[in-house]
């Protein structure tokens, strides 16, 4: 007999902000994301997930502390990437980090959600160094 209890994917990803409107310009126009929806659930596509902005004082919550776990948006060129948003103001914390099987680059949203540009470069079972 099968479980009917199965977890198959992740849908979307939420991501708390305090101003919808800058925080999707900024999602929309310095990220350069797809953006799906509007109004106030703004949504971006990532490909093989959905992100979505949310207000929480929208839905009775308060804006307690930005996400502190990175969400990883996997770029072509992780230097080249980096560079294009900085000449778009984005600040990064640090250089570009070889972790031996991927590049990644760490910078923050305007509410100071945690994101960072990645590119994994080996196969899936080579160990970090």
């Amino acid at each position: 007999m099968s479980n009917p209890f199965r977890i198959e994917r992740t849908d979307f990803i939420s991501v708390p902000v305090t101003d919808l409107e800058a925080s999707t310009a900024f999602y929309r126009d310095v990220l350069g994301l797809e953006q799906t929806g509007t109004g106030q659930w703004p949504e971006f596509s990532l490909g093989n997930v959905s992100l979505y902005l949310i207000d929480p004082t929208n839905v009775g919550q308060a804006f307690t502390a930005p996400h502190s776990a990175h969400i990883a948006l996997r770029v072509p060129d992780v230097a080249a990437g980096r560079a294009e948003l900085e000449a778009r103001g984005v600040v990064f914390m640090g250089g570009v980090m070889d972790t031996g099987v991927c590049h990644m680059a760490f910078f923050h949203d305007l509410d100071g959600n945690a994101l960072m540009l990645h590119r994994r470069y080996a196969p899936p079972e080579a160990p970090a160094r």
